[in-house]
């Protein structure tokens, strides 16, 4: 069978691929896509792809399509499930690197290290300027606290902070075990935290949830960061939050729009932007290839793959 690979992959995983397959490698734009996916029976996309449901009914030989990550809002599931086609990810594959990044960002915002590094490539030595805070003793507010925020949590437990989360799916007893406060509300979280971490998966739910009237509840001493996506957080609002001083600081690697171009956070103060290196590991890309390359050669043999987003479509 033909499996068409379109925002890279990790060489073992397509040599493992290419053992029983056929493989082409294309970074294909929306228009080329549609015009090249009705010869593939399997589709692998990254975070760049977008799998709409015109290139679905164009895929009529499509048995699989493969998201190499956890977030799969790139591809219209709907419209799979309704093809009865399976959606496969991989959801473990980037939750260290991500965990890891999200601390990094809470470090880089605490200790002000990339103002610091600037100012030393100008020829300063500016001590006094740049004295910060410690993150021992600090509360942690995940939103969200799936695998990546259990991560987070057990890390920033390292440091020496406590942390509480909202996130209705979780239960108490999980909460419990992972030593994970759960507070009642959002607002609950934002007027608590000193750092607010987002790890929520996008839905209609989540999108936008964090806007001006949010970020007001916040202390004047406390960040935020995202790892997560980009509009969950609304960029608009968090920029005048910023420019006012309502909010510290703030850490972005996800945006509204990708690369987020013409944004008003890219003028904004006070913040740390990196441009969606959550998965950008050798270990990540590394595993979650592994994972996906497992997946979709199980679909194409038949068989039920272990992580499908749209079980349903084998009911």
């Amino acid at each position: 069978m033909r499996i068409l690979v379109t925002d890279g992959l990790e060489p073992d995983a397509v040599a493992a691929l290419r053992a029983q397959h056929h493989v082409d490698l294309v970074e294909a734009d929306p228009k080329q896509l549609l015009e090249i996916i009705l010869n593939y029976e399997a589709l692998i996309v990254r975070s760049r792809t977008k799998v709409t449901a015109d290139v679905l009914a164009k895929g009529a030989k499509l048995k699989v399509v493969a998201r190499s990550g956890v977030g799969v809002d790139n591809i219209d599931v709907r419209a799979a499930t309704a093809r009865r086609v399976p959606v496969v990810n991989a959801p473990t594959g980037s939750t260290i690197s991500v965990a890891e990044l999200a601390i990094g960002h809470m470090l880089s915002l605490a200790r002000q290290l990339p103002e610091a590094d600037r100012s030393m490539k100008e020829g300063k030595w500016e001590k006094k300027r740049f004295e910060g805070r410690e993150l021992h003793g600090k509360i942690l507010g995940l939103v969200g606290s799936g695998r990546i925020g259990a991560e987070v949590a057990r890390r920033a437990h390292a440091f020496g902070m406590d942390v509480i989360a909202f996130d209705p799916y979780l239960s108490p007893q999980a909460a419990k075990d992972r030593d994970i406060r759960l507070v009642d509300g959002l607002p609950a979280l934002l007027m608590q935290a000193d750092f607010v971490s987002v790890h929520a998966a996008l839905t209609p739910e989540t999108k936008g949830m964090l806007g001006a009237k949010e970020l007001a509840l916040m202390k004047r001493t406390a960040y935020v960061v995202n790892c997560a996506r980009g509009e969950i957080l609304q960029e608009g609002a968090l920029a005048e939050a910023l420019r006012a001083g309502t909010i510290a600081g703030a850490a972005l690697d996800v945006f509204e729009k990708e690369p987020p171009t013409g944004s008003p956070i890219l003028a904004a103060p006070n913040v740390v932007l990196t441009p969606h290196l959550g998965a950008s590991t050798h270990e990540a890309q590394a595993r979650a290839g592994g994972i996906i390359a497992d997946q979709v050669l199980k679909v194409l043999r038949g068989e039920k793959p272990d992580f499908a987003v749209n079980p349903e479509v084998y009911a």
